[in-house]
């Protein structure tokens, strides 16, 4: 089970595509002490991977003190992060926590095509850099890539160039219209680019010591099976069933994005919103409608229930739009 805190709104970038619309430093924010509690119920709600991220992650003064006390409850802790803000000796410290992971973002090998979509001159070199950090102090981290009609090809080569620098695994994104990336929706890519860049990632993964994975994208697993792959996910899209993501005041909701409160832990405790949500309950039962409703692949795949919901008017158990198989089309 994981779960992700937009520790902060704050960020040094101003990315075209981030859903969360991070920039400035929101208004009451959770303090120390209140991430501190969230942290305990994150725990109790029997969790067990905390990816700290943002907005901008390092951007908060006391974000050594949070990761502290997230190891000490045993959670495996992790970071989303543009990699700019890792020097060596923040790496020496991530190191010196015993912190398990970092993704670090990067969405092209064109140092002028990232900046532009990062919004920061300068965004590719501190990436790479940060990830050289960390490799030197003995972090463990990976590259996050988001898929876009401009960059998809470049996929396989982003991988060799992870591979390159050391990293333990390269995650891809798949384009969710939702905060500023509602901005550039054509730039997201369509049902048969789906399909045809999950099976080019499920090839490369046969080729490579690395794990590839796509996130967003839950066909994947689809296409992983029929390849004869036996992959260690258990499922595609985890929204409501083994993942959910806090916002920086408290708010949760299923995924990052799907831009609907299910409650807020300044009001009820976080374990009871995962217990008891009736969003939670409702995507739990996986009785979802059209082609993903009648698919042998959905306890598999589930479709993206966020991309369903978007393009459905809010219906979050809808079909899953840009998918080819879906039990009955394309094949």
């Amino acid at each position: 089970m994981i779960v992700s805190w937009n520790t902060t709104n704050q960020c040094n970038m101003y990315c075209d595509h981030c859903y969360r619309d991070a920039g400035a430093k929101a208004n009451e924010e959770l303090n120390t002490e209140e991430g501190k509690a969230l942290l305990d119920e994150i725990k109790k709600a029997g969790f067990k991977i905390m990816i700290f991220s943002g907005g901008e992650p390092f951007m908060r003064p006391d974000i050594f003190e949070l990761v502290e006390h997230s190891k000490k409850l045993g959670l495996i802790t992790v970071f989303g992060t543009n990699g700019t803000f890792i020097t060596p000796e923040v790496a020496q410290r991530l190191k010196a926590l015993g912190v398990d992971g970092v993704g670090i973002s990067l969405d092209s090998l064109d140092k002028e095509k990232h900046d532009k979509l990062r919004q920061l001159e300068g965004a590719w070199e501190g990436a790479v850099q940060g990830m050289k950090n960390c490799r030197e102090a003995g972090v463990p981290f990976q590259i996050h890539t988001t898929l876009m009609d401009w960059n998809w090809n470049e996929a396989e080569a982003i991988t060799d160039f992870a591979i390159e620098l050391g990293a333990k695994a390269h995650h891809f994104f798949f384009l969710v219209p939702t905060g500023r990336a509602k901005n550039i929706e054509e730039e997201s890519l369509r049902a048969e680019q789906y399909e045809d860049i999950l099976t080019r990632i499920m090839k490369k993964q046969q080729e490579v010591d690395i794990e590839l994975k796509p996130t967003c994208a839950p066909q994947f697993m689809r296409i992983a099976k029929q390849m004869g792959m036996n992959l260690r996910f258990g499922r595609g899209c985890l929204a409501g069933t083994s993942y959910c993501i806090i916002g920086p005041k408290g708010k949760v909701q299923p995924c990052a994005y799907m831009d609907m409160e299910v409650g807020n832990v300044r009001e009820t405790p976080f374990s009871e919103i995962w217990a008891d949500s009736e969003v939670f309950k409702n995507l739990r039962t996986m009785e979802y409608k059209g082609g993903c409703g009648s698919c042998g692949f959905k306890k598999l795949c589930g479709g993206c229930r966020a991309r369903a919901a978007f393009y459905n008017e809010g219906d979050y158990m809808a079909e899953e739009p840009w998918c080819l198989y879906q039990g009955r089309k394309g094949f």
